[in-house]
């Protein structure tokens, strides 16, 4: 094969360089568009899996309007229920990973998929965590009318009463759920589990007799146990709880009891790691701001965490919610 003539020789290679200059051009040209359009540029939108006017729903506006003030973008918060908390994840796992969809849920959003096989996602695989934002003491509350004002009297009440008292849960392996099942087991209870379709009705029906006990965060029994309503005998925290000092830990009569509901923030798997280290470090700032400092006064536990801390903490967390629904064996209803 003849070679190519001199002149050939320098079209190709003039050819070749204005290809590199055409690719190193619009490689600037994407750069500085980066530069000139950071993150946040449009508004976020933060997914609660819940109704509005709940625990989460309330610490989640809260920190959805801080992260706005912050950023300059807003965050919008947009609630869907329904399928025992997995419609809103589900959702949130078929959106681009750019950092403008995210899930802000509770700790239900691990055991849920445990009790039901129609759950698509995998937490592992297409979630992204960025934060634990706030931890939430339990509170076992019982109804005002009961003859007893501690756990070891709700123990010996159950016993005198088998497969008659019984306790009412938010929704099917939340914390609430496990913590119930847990006491049960640590109690050596015969009691009987009563589901409702969210925390609301199930208080309306704890004040009004027709349940017998509750266990969730202190945040949502506080009013009422302040306003004699209902009764709060203890709470799940490993220390008493300066919002209340008087009321012991489950753990001060069944040694190392702890349980905890707790809310976190997560992007999709996929998420570029400068957007999920931006978001953690707004939240780190949000956290120290009064309107999540706020929820201290309630019994909230507020304090930042790295992405690191935040992924060790749901692997642990994993863990224990799988041996207690094992136990129980809990389903999906």
């Amino acid at each position: 094969m003849t070679a190519p003539s001199l002149p050939s020789k320098r079209r190709f290679l003039s050819t070749g360089l204005q290809a590199c200059l055409a690719a190193a051009a619009l490689s600037c040209t994407s750069m500085a568009a980066w530069a000139a359009d950071p993150y946040p540029s449009q508004p976020i939108k933060m997914v609660i899996p819940f109704p509005p006017g709940g625990t989460l729903d309330t610490v989640g506006r809260a920190l959805a309007q801080r992260l706005g003030e912050q950023m300059g973008q807003p965050v919008v918060v947009e609630n869907r229920p329904g399928g025992n908390a997995t419609i809103g994840p589900s959702m949130v796992a078929r959106s681009p990973g750019d950092g403008y969809t995210l899930l802000f849920n509770a700790s239900t959003f691990l055991s849920g998929p445990m009790i039901s096989n129609a759950v698509t996602y995998r937490i592992e695989r297409d979630f992204q965590p960025i934060s634990l934002v706030a931890m939430a003491p339990l509170s076992v509350a019982v109804n005002k009318n009961l003859p007893f004002n501690d756990i070891k009297g709700l123990i010996g009440y159950a016993k005198a009463n088998p497969g008659k008292m019984t306790f009412a849960v938010g929704s099917i392996a939340s914390a609430g759920h496990l913590s119930t099942e847990q006491l049960k087991q640590s109690g050596k209870l015969d009691a009987m589990i009563v589901p409702y379709k969210g925390t609301a009705p199930a208080f309306q029906d704890l004040i009004g007799g027709q349940i017998d006990a509750f266990i969730d965060p202190v945040l949502g029994s506080l009013q009422y146990h302040q306003g004699g309503l209902l009764k709060v005998i203890a709470t799940t925290a490993k220390n008493r709880l300066a919002v209340l000092p008087d009321v012991p830990t489950v753990g001060e009569t069944i040694p190392g009891f702890e349980f905890y509901s707790w809310y976190g923030l997560w992007a999709l798997a996929g998420t570029p790691a400068a957007i999920v280290n931006r978001l953690n470090k707004e939240v780190s700032i949000a956290q120290q701001s009064e309107a999540l400092t706020k929820f201290s006064a309630q019994g909230l536990i507020v304090e930042p965490h790295s992405v690191d801390d935040f992924r060790k903490f749901q692997k642990q967390e994993t863990d224990k919610y799988q041996k207690i629904v094992t136990d129980a064996k809990i389903q999906l209803l």
